[in-house]
């Protein structure tokens, strides 16, 4: 759309710029009997010719902005992803009731986290969405690989997490009372490395 509308301002400026003799002398030959236009007519078109184009300019100029604005550049996202990393890496999070060392981890929860921190960490005017973390393949009990795709960007990235089992955490389950409310958690540390490509 933004290039038509930049095609559409340049043709009203090549319009424009026509000289009055030659339209003149084309619409005499189609018309042969249609009464003389006045410098006063032609000036007021070119004028009008002139603004719809700088209008078309600054319209395109704008949609320009909003795409950028839309999509993440390869550094954009390069960027967020390394930022990411590092704040992922060495994070700690407490775990679903019954879960454990040999339990299969809430992964996909992970994958959001994961979107979350790279939009956050994006800089300037990164979009603070179009982030895709999608499970590489199916995690282990410790391991899980993300593909990190963004909207605009041509760069993927593959970051690989482990879990490991921390220990465990006391808490009260809600609306719960006296010691049969106690429900213990368990907590994880997360190691976490990104590497450019595919995964």
């Amino acid at each position: 759309m933004t290039v038509v509308t930049f095609v559409l301002a340049g043709l009203l400026l090549l319009m424009a710029c026509v000289p009055a003799d030659r339209v003149r002398a084309w619409r005499a030959a189609r018309r042969p009997g249609a009464p003389e236009v006045s410098g006063a007519a032609f000036a007021v078109g070119r004028l009008l010719l002139v603004t719809m184009a700088v209008l078309g300019i600054v319209t395109g100029f704008r949609g320009l902005a909003v795409q950028d604005d839309a999509e993440w550049s390869d550094e954009e996202l390069t960027s967020a992803v390394e930022g990411a990393t590092g704040s992922l890496d060495g994070s700690s999070a407490t775990g679903l009731p019954g879960q454990g060392p040999e339990t299969a981890g809430d992964f996909d929860g992970f994958a959001l986290r994961v979107e979350e921190e790279i939009a956050a960490h994006g800089a300037g005017d990164a979009p603070r969405f179009g982030v895709d973390a999608e499970p590489a393949d199916d995690p282990t009990a410790n391991r899980a690989r993300y593909a990190i795709s963004a909207r605009g960007a041509t760069v993927s990235f593959c970051m690989h997490v482990t879990r490991r089992h921390t220990g465990y955490t006391e808490t009260v389950a809600p609306g719960g009372l006296g010691e049969s409310s106690k429900v213990r958690l368990p907590t994880f540390s997360y190691a976490v490395r990104t590497s450019p490509g595919t995964c």
